[in-house]
């Protein structure tokens, strides 16, 4: 044991006076928005209201669904009020044919989360519930089949929904009562035990030709994406009897989403695959339905498969259909204006302007048409305008007959107002950007302005998740991030490297070199060291920024950028050293199942095991096995040997380097807590928590360490408590941001 190890028990002894109860203040009601990005995530549908102009509806896999409003020219979020996660992944979504302010979405992110059909009234802005005994799969395979959800347009009482895993559904009541169609030959092939699942039943057309106005359409269609004989099926008496359509796709296509036109023409994408990955082929085909007469009219198709549809409602016979998984070249979308028998790719030539939202340049000059294209809507208002979602954004153009002229067609992000990502951690350091994020798919950020998406993504190197961020606490210039890379990242100009850090507070980065022995030393880890088989590894970082400490199974540590890296002496494996705020020579690592406290006092070169007590005698449980998930032991900024652990059993406190802790019992469940400006007459943070009180779980606050809360966001700002980070500003008292699940970075803070 060191000198510094063993004078450890007195080196706080001044910050053990017991500070005075300091009641929570700021009670008044926060104000919520999102850190703006600019969507981000998969959109697989997008749906335009038939009967009014500029009205529109988009769902997402995981950010709930939306609602375009052409008068107020942005999307407005429709289930940020929910505090259920299910209702976050949207099935599908039907615009009412009849009136404009009725809207039926179907709900549930996973097969797991209690089905429920929702309606409303009032364009979104409050639904109804119908808790239904089939499952959803809002985001699961097969997402971007449908609609499966469908209105008739004579008769908006009648709804039906070809579900995944339970054949086919009616309501017959305005969407308020569900029961499935006996006579449907398809029963459904019930909900799986494993991780495949089923495309199920995967769209519903109606033929409104087939009715009149208040007695109900005759003739509708339903598409099939299970393995199965025949890709559709047909009843010509309102639902009582049906029959396969003969003829068409082949056997081994599911039929994957449909449109009919005015003259009583079906046209229908298929795959070999439901998507949105492993898609391997496909085919559109026309079917006459007044003939019973099929026509396969598929583009080109050196790989992948067709999804998105969309038809001229103002020029019968102009198609536009999008591919789905076609790698290389990449993906497209394919016009035809006589009916698919010839047909022009708009990928070639199309111009995309993303200034306003650069991050899809993704560190290029320019950036990629898109993947994952499922959606894919023509405003049946104007021809001139088609919209189309990636796994990243939503584009439209305004000037879609340029490319019958073969010119250019341009395009742009058609995004204000949605954020739909997934974030994995989020920190808000004491200079330079009011908050760094890290983002599942899109790597993560730099944000000066909260109010626009920013312009600085985290790039050299850019990684699909950024999993860790960590500054110096006494020199927050210095920035590290660690995180997983897209598989085959390095084709597209970037080196797949894992780690990275700045010495600008995050603007720019520069990647870590991988720890390997210094000359003459025997190799004490791989040359590929990293945590898991995702190849990552927690990175934190000294007071000063002069140390890099890499949690590597044996933990090893770097004075010179990653260049060198040596392993730490006397810390067993698989443990994460978190560094003091305010001493770079300090830091600590516990480990969660022997209950052992290590302690660093020579900038983590090596460690010694110092005794501890106050905290629970069982603390493996609160070992974190997943990379993503925030680490329970914190450091306090600006506070010497002042510690936090997040225990399952409680919140602890420790004040003297862990040498002791305290339980604090604010009456609080806590899960992730970070730090914010201190309060008013105090030089304490103010904590923020994610956690749970009674029933609510929901964010935050203590003015007074831990001893009292207050919640701050409410009722209407609930986002499905999928809630996945937290992090305080140091600079603005009282704000918060919050990583949630599928609605981006949402930030409150006192009115």
């Amino acid at each position: 044991m060191t000198r510094r190890t063993a004078g450890l028990m007195a080196f706080t002894a001044g910050a053990m006076a017991t500070a005075g109860r300091v009641q929570a203040s700021e009670r008044g009601p926060y104000v919520w928005r999102n850190v703006v990005v600019g969507a981000g995530g998969f959109i697989p549908g997008i749906v335009f209201s038939p009967i009014e102009r500029g009205l529109a509806y988009a769902r997402s896999d995981m950010g709930g669904a939306y609602r375009f409003d052409a008068a107020a020219g942005r999307w407005s979020p429709l289930m940020d009020s929910s505090p259920r996660s299910g209702d976050f992944g949207i099935e599908s979504i039907a615009a009412d044919p009849v009136d404009p302010n009725i809207v039926h979405a179907a709900a549930g992110v996973h097969r797991d989360d209690p089905g429920v059909m929702l309606r409303s009234t009032d364009r979104g802005e409050t639904w109804r519930r119908t808790d239904v005994p089939f499952r959803m799969g809002g985001n699961e395979d097969g997402r971007g089949l449908g609609e499966r959800l469908a209105i008739d347009p004579n008769d908006n009482r009648i709804l039906y929904f070809g579900s995944r895993h339970d054949g086919l559904q009616r309501s017959t009541d305005g969407g308020a009562s569900w029961r499935k169609v006996d006579g449907f030959p398809l029963e459904g092939l019930g909900t799986p035990s494993d991780r495949a699942t089923h495309g199920g039943l995967s769209f519903v057309v109606f033929d409104p030709r087939s009715g009149r106005r208040g007695q109900g359409s005759k003739t509708l269609f339903v598409g099939v994406a299970d393995p199965h004989e025949h890709a559709l099926y047909r009843s010509d008496d309102a639902g009582r009897i049906w029959q396969a359509v003969a003829g068409g796709p082949r056997a081994e296509l599911s039929a994957a989403k449909a449109e009919l036109d005015d003259r009583g023409v079906l046209y229908v994408t298929c795959t070999i695959g439901i998507g949105p990955n492993g898609v391997t082929d496909g085919a559109v085909w026309r079917l006459d339905t007044n003939t019973g007469a099929w026509t396969d009219i598929s583009p080109p198709r050196p790989s992948g498969g067709f999804m998105g549809i969309a038809l001229d409602r103002k020029r019968p016979g102009v198609i536009m259909v999008s591919t789905l998984n076609r790698w290389r070249p990449g993906d497209t979308i394919w016009r035809s204006t006589d009916d698919g028998r010839s047909w022009i790719s708009l990928r070639e030539t199309a111009r995309h302007d993303v200034s306003a939202t650069p991050y899809l340049n993704w560190g290029n000059d320019r950036p990629d048409f898109g993947w994952w294209i499922a959606a894919l809507a023509l405003d049946p208002f104007d021809s001139d305008r088609l919209v189309y979602a990636t796994g990243a954004t939503v584009y439209e153009t305004r000037k879609l007959s340029d490319a019958d002229r073969e010119q250019p067609t341009d395009w742009t992000p058609w995004v204000e107002g949605i954020e739909q990502t997934a974030v994995i951690t989020l920190v808000s350091p004491p200079k330079g950007p009011q908050l760094l994020t890290g983002f599942g798919d899109i790597s993560g950020f730099a944000h000066d302005d909260l109010n626009r998406s920013p312009l600085r993504q985290f790039t050299t190197p850019v990684f699909a998740n950024t999993n860790q961020i960590d500054y110096a606490g006494a020199a927050p210039d210095i920035v590290v991030r660690s995180g997983t890379p897209h598989e085959g990242v390095a084709s597209e100009g970037h080196d797949g490297s894992t780690l990275a850090w700045s010495d600008d507070a995050g603007l720019t980065w520069k990647p870590l070199g991988r720890p390997r022995p210094a000359s003459g030393e025997t190799a004490v880890v791989a040359d590929n060291p990293r945590m898991d088989l995702y190849r990552d590894a927690p990175i934190t970082v000294s007071a000063d920024g002069s140390t890099f400490v890499l949690a590597t199974p044996q933990v090893v540590w770097s004075r010179d950028r990653g260049r060198t890296w040596k392993p730490t002496a006397g810390l067993p494996p698989l443990l994460r050293p978190v560094a003091d705020r305010k001493d770079p020579m300090l830091f600590y690592a516990f480990d969660f199942r022997t209950g052992a406290w290590f302690v660093s006092v020579d900038g983590a070169e090596s460690f010694a095991a110092v005794p501890s007590r106050g905290l629970p005698a069982n603390t493996a449980d609160d070992r974190p096995t997943w990379r993503e998930t925030a680490f329970p032991l914190k450091a306090t900024p600006d506070h010497e040997g002042d510690l936090w652990v997040v225990s399952r059993s409680g919140l602890y406190h420790s004040r003297d380097g862990g040498q002791r802790f305290d339980w604090i019992d604010g009456g609080l469940s806590v899960e992730i807590m970070d730090f914010g400006k201190p309060p008013a007459g105090s030089t304490y943070p103010a904590l923020f928590a994610i956690g749970t009180q009674g029933p609510v779980r929901g964010v935050f606050r203590s003015d007074d360490k831990g001893r009292t809360w207050i919640r701050v966001n409410d009722d209407r700002h609930e986002y499905g408590r999928r809630f996945r980070a937290v992090a305080g500003d140091p600079r603005v008292f009282g704000r918060v941001y919050v990583a949630t699940d599928g609605r981006g970075v949402v930030y409150g803070e006192p009115a």
